[in-house]
């Protein structure tokens, strides 16, 4: 069949574009697997593989962060050992936030990990508290810790090492030099607050509860009742001093945890310099959220999260004789609390 001379450009306009566009994919596919070379040393595909869901773990904008950073070793010329220490891995501690119950550990938790050179096991592991999780040895702790890079700190946090009289020495000996975060709140409130979560449970299970004011004045005293758990808990000093028997008071740092409440960023700049952590954490990660009547966390534009519905209980009303009588109780350990840590609070 004759082509007449239009019809031959045409046809030869066509097989130039379709030749270029072999040549372009050709070309992207060469370029390609010499880029998944190059990652293949930062984060190996099978690493990945048999660590199950390392992504929820680890934040979006820590491994943006990483993977950028790994590029530009690798531009660089980085040695291939260089580029091993930007591979993840799973870490023990460096911080623990040993307590207080209702103190607000789950909420100093999370906004600590909007730093990007922090890490959180999401869990509570309950190793040092728990005789059954001891006995399996700290290679059973370590694999309950997420996936980390190398230059990250690793957090968990489980309030009852607070007051497990065992825990102090047990962290002692996996490392001496571990750095304790304690978040405490003003006594009385902190008391309420626990009864608080305690009668839900019982309310979900259809269960009766006493009143608060029934558990927590010892009928034949009419004093306060201290074998009642929740007043125990908030006896910040009866379990400090015994901490202090294995840790410098050097190696704590008190959190606020009123304030963290209601003017977040401020104690979160101080636990960063206590860590020796860059400042990272600004007001924009930090919304209040006025239906929810707490501050939320914003990560990045595309991901942001409020604590679970459970936090921000509304408390009962107390008898206000009975607040006061619990008040004057706290009043002189708390005195000693501010001695021994060296910070006050504004509590009656």
């Amino acid at each position: 069949m004759l082509f007449s001379q239009q019809q031959q450009q045409w046809l030869r306009q066509r097989f130039f574009v379709l030749g270029s566009l072999v040549l372009g994919s050709l070309f992207f596919l060469v370029v390609r697997e010499g880029t998944l070379d190059r990652l293949h040393l930062i984060c190996p595909i099978k690493d990945r593989l048999s660590n199950a869901d390392t992504s929820r773990q680890i934040p979006l904008h820590t491994l943006q962060h990483k993977q950028a950073l790994g590029l530009k070793l690798h531009r660089r010329n980085s040695t291939r050992e260089q580029l091993r220490t930007h591979r993840l891995i799973k870490q023990l501690p460096r911080a623990i936030i040993i307590g207080v119950r209702k103190g607000g550990t789950r909420a100093l938790l999370e906004m600590l990990s909007l730093h990007p050179a922090v890490v959180k096991a999401s869990q509570e592991v309950h190793f040092f508290d728990n005789d059954k999780n001891y006995d399996r040895g700290v290679d059973w702790y370590l694999k309950k810790m997420p996936l980390s890079f190398l230059h990250q700190i690793t957090i968990e946090k489980s309030p009852a090492y607070f007051i497990t009289e065992e825990v102090p020495e047990r962290i002692f000996k996996m490392n001496s030099s571990i750095k304790l975060l304690l978040i405490v709140r003003e006594p009385t409130t902190r008391t309420v607050s626990d009864y608080t979560q305690v009668l839900e449970g019982k309310e979900h299970k259809n269960k009766t509860y006493n009143k608060f004011e029934e558990l927590v004045i010892d009928t034949s005293t009419c004093e306060v009742n201290t074998k009642y758990k929740a007043v125990r808990t908030s006896i910040y000093t009866k379990y400090l001093e015994h901490w202090l028997k294995f840790f410098p008071i050097e190696q704590f740092h008190i959190v606020d945890g009123d304030r963290l409440i209601t003017d977040p960023l401020p104690e979160l700049k101080l636990v960063e310099q206590f860590l020796n952590l860059p400042s990272r954490i600004s007001q924009y990660n930090l919304y209040f959220n006025a239906t929810r009547g707490f501050f939320c966390l914003r990560f990045n534009f595309m991901f942001s999260k409020c604590l679970a519905g459970s936090k921000g209980r509304i408390h009962p009303d107390v008898n206000p004789s009975i607040q006061e009588k619990l008040q004057r109780f706290f009043h002189p350990f708390n005195q000693k609390f501010y001695q021994i840590t060296g910070r006050t609070f504004n509590w009656p």
